[in-house]
This record gives structure tokens, sequence and C-alpha cells, in this order.
């Protein structure tokens, strides 16, 4: 089963429920080599809607002492096409990773539709 790592909205319970039907259970672990940072929400509703002006979104800098805290869960691949969609309409992308657990995972990225790989 692919494992997927948050760093954001898809560790909190609601968001889980809503997305994939089931609180997902997962282990803390790191995303090495990576920064935290912040992407504006253009759409005004939207950030009116969930109550903020920003989305969360992490930044790789290749800095060894560098790590983004999170929690990584194993789901199912039609789990995973269900937080591509969830992740979609704030221009996020899957890319894989390996944490410091050295797991490979699956983590999402904000991607602007100028930089999409796809």
């Amino acid at each position: 089963m692919p494992l997927l790592f948050s760093y954001g909205t898809l560790q909190q319970d609601d968001v889980q429920l809503a997305t994939f039907g089931r609180r997902l259970h997962g282990q803390c672990d790191g995303l090495p080599g990576y920064e935290p940072s912040l992407v504006e929400i253009e759409d005004l509703r939207q950030a009116a809607a969930i109550g903020r002006t920003h989305h969360a979104n992490v930044i790789f800098n290749g800095c060894a002492g560098s790590r983004v805290p999170g929690k990584v869960f194993e789901v199912t691949d039609a789990e995973l096409a269900a937080a591509d969609e969830y992740e979609r309409p704030a221009s996020y992308e899957r890319v894989s990773v390996t944490l410091t657990s050295g797991k490979e995972a699956w983590v999402y990225v904000h991607a602007p539709p100028s930089a999409r790989h796809s």
C-alpha cells in the first residue's frame, strides 16, 4: 500500500473523514531537506470559507539540517486518488520523497499551473 506524508490539513480528522471516509492512523516522521512555507489563497471566498488566507506548503532547500515534521499514513490507491482530488484545486501536485525514517512516501507540494510537470 502507498505511503502518504502530510505536514498539513491531511492530518486533520475532519479532512480525513471528508476525503477518505475514515480516520487515518499515522506515525510521526519528517521530510528532510525541506522547509515550511506558505501559499496565498487567491480565491477570497475560499479563504473566508476555511478561515485562512494561506495554505501550508514545503519548499525543497537541500539543507541537511532542514526537516518538516508531519505524519506518514498507509493509504489505498483509491485513497491516494481521493487525496489528489482534494489537493488539485489548490494547485498541489504529488511527488515522491524519502522521509527521515527512510520510508518512501508521496507528499503534496504547491505547483502553480505554469510549473506543473503533468
